[in-house]
């Protein structure tokens, strides 16, 4: 697909037009801000809003699900039953399905395009080329959080055999430059002028990454910028903090990735009031491991994984874990109950997903549930016992994760038997949703406004 390009021309990585006539500053990230660098916001009440995004509130998942479904797991030490204003829901209330197609997504028969017409404030888009998967999101800043106006997700492989060749092969390259089209294309409809496009993984590691980035500028008009390791585990912490339990005294997070892994311990004992991204600052320690789903079922395969060969991922992965230098104090806060495990990946979703027994993916209920140690080592078991035909039909799962899954519960088992946290919380958000408050929160649009004077309100008095 050579030449597309879309109405909008040329976008930096920076967020804004880059066709010479305005600024190219690059938004940089070079690791955890010592400040956090953005202001509060939370989701309006009372209407709740299933598109609108919370950044601050940590409120409890309601446990009986929507419409009063049972069978959802039980947060620990929460007790409200209200719905979880923190969440926001992807257009059409679902996973995006791996291929998200050209046309703008909808919910309740509203274009996306209706939806960015009605829309009072620019919008904001945050795109994510990773190892294995392409993601965009576009949302409007509210009062108190953001609205998704438009969500795109396509499973990509651009990570397919890097760590055989140490190259973007042409087969991935292309898939994924098709589906930066189609990015670029919803980008340009609903007229995004600010913005953040990263690449990871994949083209972090591979010999012709930066060729591959010039080949996307000059066919889509999309200028990506590869983040670093550090930034990476940064903006994970920043979409998913207002999953962090209140009471916690640490949070040990994980996302994992196609290409790589990463892992931040929160250590929250001498937080006060804060919460949402000012957690951010209280990153104590954090290490990326490289392997990833992808890279690691290439290694040991992943359509027929025998428990002999699952262990021996977990323990490739087990002996990567040791280069986590700064938390010896982890341990002991794990064993004392004060940690909780935050999982932010297509692993941990597809998990729940499972335990939920539900017959379609339901974002809605996943993210945020609870989930406690023996359930997970359950469900891991409960996996492996799948032939991958099974694992194909199950609709949590599917024909684009089947053969990823194991990988992904052996490098959460590796996790999980180093530091044995009692309960683990699922995050459906990530890098795309860190992103969208970064920008937010630097442009200042949830910074306190003064009070309007006397006048301002109704006029001078005589």
């Amino acid at each position: 697909m050579r030449g597309v390009r879309g109405p909008g021309g040329p976008v930096g990585a920076d967020g804004r037009p880059a066709d010479g006539r305005g600024e190219r500053r690059r938004e940089r990230g070079d690791g955890p801000r010592a400040d956090g660098g953005r202001g509060r916001h939370r989701a309006e009440a009372p209407r709740h809003d299933p598109q609108r995004h919370d950044p601050q509130r940590h409120d409890a998942v309601r446990r009986d699900g929507p419409a009063g479904e049972p069978g959802r797991a039980e947060a620990p030490r929460h007790d409200s039953p209200r719905h979880d204003p923190a969440r926001y829901d992807p257009p059409g209330g679902h996973r995006d399905p791996g291929d998200g197609g050209s046309a703008p997504l909808r919910r309740g028969g509203i274009r996306a395009s209706s939806r960015a017409a009605s829309a009072t404030r620019p919008l904001y888009a945050a795109l994510d080329l990773g190892t294995n998967n392409c993601r965009l999101l576009v949302a409007e800043p509210q009062e108190r959080g953001f609205r998704v106006v438009d969500a795109f997700s396509r499973i990509v492989r651009l990570g397919e055999g890097i760590g055989r060749s140490g190259r973007l092969s042409e087969a991935a390259m292309e898939r994924a430059v098709e589906a930066l089209a189609v990015c670029h294309s919803k980008m340009a409809e609903l007229k995004v002028r600010r913005m953040r496009l990263i690449a990871t993984e994949a083209c972090r590691a591979a010999d012709n990454g930066p060729q591959f980035l010039e080949r996307v500028r000059a066919e889509t008009g999309l200028s990506l910028e590869i983040v670093n390791r550090e930034t990476e585990a940064r903006l994970a912490v920043a979409g998913c903090a207002t999953l962090v339990d209140p009471q916690a005294d640490g949070v040990l997070l994980f996302d994992i990735g196609g290409g790589s892994s990463e892992l931040v311990w929160l250590d929250l004992r001498q937080r006060g009031n804060a919460r949402g991204f000012a957690l951010t600052r209280f990153i104590r320690a954090w290490t990326s491991l490289p392997v990833g789903v992808v890279t690691l079922s290439e290694r040991h395969g992943g359509v027929c994984v025998t428990r002999e060969i699952f262990e021996q991922m977990v323990a490739e992965v087990n002996g990567m874990l040791d280069a986590f230098a700064g938390i010896e104090e982890l341990p002991r806060l794990i064993a004392e109950g004060r940690v909780h495990m935050l999982g932010t990946s297509g692993t941990v979703t597809t998990l729940a997903g499972v335990h939920l027994g539900l017959k379609r993916y339901d974002r809605r209920r996943v993210d945020g549930v609870w989930l406690k140690s023996e359930e997970v080592g359950g469900m891991i078991d409960q996996l492996l016992d799948m032939p991958f035909e099974e694992r194909v039909a199950n609709p949590c799962i599917g024909h684009d994760r089947a053969d990823l899954v194991m990988a992904g519960c052996a490098i959460l088992e590796a996790i999980r038997r180093r530091w044995p946290c009692q309960t683990l919380r699922v995050a459906d958000r990530g890098l795309r949703e860190g992103i969208l408050v970064e920008l937010m929160a630097r442009d200042g649009v949830w910074r306190r406004r003064p009070a309007p004077r006397a006048e301002e309100q109704g006029g001078a008095r005589g």
